[in-house]
C-alpha cells in the first residue's frame, strides 16, 4: 500500500500502527483532522480479512467522524481505532490495557470511545491506562452506554424527514425496515413500536432477532431480503457500505435513515438515491447522538445537557434537508457543505489567533 499517497488523498494527518506481543494486540489509529480540536472516534474490533482492509476502515471511519463532530457542533476532530480480531473470542483485558498505553503515548491528539465490537466496559480498561478515553461506565463518573442517545437522535431525525416530506412529524402508522438490531437498532425498534409504527427487522444474529421479535408486533426477514421490503423507511443500523449499486435498485422506500456509519459505499450512491427520489438522512448527521453523549464527559457529564444537545439533531437535519432542496443537490452533499463550512470558519479564527 502507498500509505502516504492514501493519507494525502483523504487529507489525513496521521496513521499509527500498534502491536503488543504478549496480548497479541494489533491496532491501528487514524487521525483525520484536528482543526476543531483533538480527534475523537470509536474503537472498532473486527476480524478483518487483511491489514489493508483494516487500514481502509480506519481511514474511512475517521474521516466520517470529523464530519460528524463538525455537524454536531462539537469541538473535536475525527479519529478511529481498529483492532484486528474477533470480539466474540479474542477480547482480553490485557489487550485494552495495552491499547490504553498506546493511546496515552499520542499525548491527547486522539480520544477513544466505544465502537462496533467494543463496549463501555472495554473503555473502562483503557481508562486504567490513559485519561484520553470517553464512554466509560456511569459507576466511574462517565456517560455509560451511548446507544440510547443514538436511538433518540435517530427518532428525531425520522421525525424531521417525515415533517420535511409530509408536513407532519408523526411516526404513527409508518412502516420501517430496520437492518441490524444490536444495541442501537433494538432500542430504535422499541421506540418505533411505542410510536405505533409497523416494523420489519433483519440481523445475522438469531438471538438478537429473537429478542426483538418477542417484544412486540415485529416481523423478521432474511438478511438479504430486508432491502426489498416495501416500507416508508429503510433504516440501516448495522455496518457501513450497505447503500450501493447492488442494493439501491432494490429499495422500496421513501426515506433512508439509520444509525450505521458510512452507509454510502461511494458518494455516487448518494447521487443515485437523489435521482430516484429517495430522501437520504446523511448518516453522520442523524446518528450523532452517541458521540454527543460521550463528548459531554469532557465537561463533567450531565445527562440532561446531553439530552438537550441530542434533541437538536432534528433541527440540524431539517436545515441540511432544506439546503439540499433549495440548492438542488443531494442531501449528502448538503451535509458535507454544512460540516466543511464550520471547519473552515473555526479554522480561520484559530489561525488568526495563532498568527497574532
Amino acid at each position: 500500500m502507498d500509505l502516504f499517497k492514501k493519507l494525502k488523498a483523504s487529507s489525513h494527518e496521521q496513521l499509527v500502527f500498534f502491536r503488543e506481543q504478549i496480548s497479541h494486540l494489533r491496532a491501528i489509529v487514524a487521525i483525520h483532522d484536528t482543526t476543531l480540536g483533538p480527534a475523537i472516534g470509536g474503537v472498532r474490533m473486527w476480524p478483518y480479512d487483511s491489514e489493508e482492509a483494516a487500514v481502509e476502515d480506519a481511514l474511512r471511519l475517521s474521516r466520517a467522524m470529523t464530519y460528524k463532530a463538525a455537524g454536531a457542533g462539537l469541538n473535536f476532530g475525527g479519529g478511529q481505532t481498529v483492532i484486528i480480531g474477533d470480539p466474540r473470542n479474542d477480547k482480553t483485558e490485557a489487550q485494552f490495557r495495552a491499547l490504553g498505553r498506546f493511546i496515552d503515548s499520542l499525548g491527547g491528539r486522539y480520544i477513544a470511545a466505544e465502537g462496533v465490537g467494543t463496549s463501555f466496559n472495554d473503555m473502562d480498561y483503557i481508562r486504567m491506562e490513559t485519561r484520553y478515553v470517553m464512554g466509560i461506565p456511569s459507576s466511574r463518573g462517565g456517560s455509560g452506554d451511548p446507544s440510547p442517545f443514538c436511538a433518540v437522535g435517530i427518532m428525531g431525525g425520522l421525525e424531521a424527514c417525515r415533517a420535511f416530506l409530509t408536513g407532519s412529524e408523526s411516526l404513527e402508522g409508518i412502516s420501517v425496515a430496520v437492518q441490524g438490531v444490536g444495541r442501537v437498532g433494538s432500542r430504535l425498534v422499541e421506540r418505533l413500536v411505542a410510536e405505533g409504527a409497523s416494523v420489519t427487522v433483519a440481523d445475522i444474529d438469531p438471538e438478537a432477532l429473537s429478542r426483538v421479535t418477542s417484544e412486540g408486533d415485529v416481523k423478521a426477514v432474511g438478511s438479504d431480503d430486508i432491502y426489498g421490503v416495501k416500507c416508508d423507511v429503510f433504516s440501516p443500523c448495522a455496518l457501513g457500505g450497505v447503500l450501493n449499486a447492488r442494493t439501491i435498485p432494490r429499495l422500496k422506500c421513501k426515506i433512508v435513515a439509520g444509525a450505521a456509519n458510512n452507509q454510502l459505499e461511494h458518494e455516487a450512491d448518494g447521487d443515485d438515491l437523489h435521482r430516484r427520489g429517495i430522501l437520504y438522512a446523511p448518516d453522520y448527521i442523524i446518528n450523532a447522538g452517541g458521540l454527543i453523549n460521550v463528548a459531554e464527559e469532557i465537561y463533567g457529564y450531565d445527562e440532561e445537557r446531553a439530552k438537550r444537545k441530542t434533541a437538536a439533531i432534528k433541527d440540524v437535519l431539517l436545515e441540511v434537508l432544506t439546503t439540499a432542496r433549495k440548492q438542488g443537490i443531494p442531501t449528502h452533499a448538503a451535509a458535507d457543505r454544512f460540516a466543511e463550512r464550520r471547519i473552515e470558519q473555526v479554522g480561520r479564527v484559530r489561525r488568526s489567533y495563532d498568527s497574532a
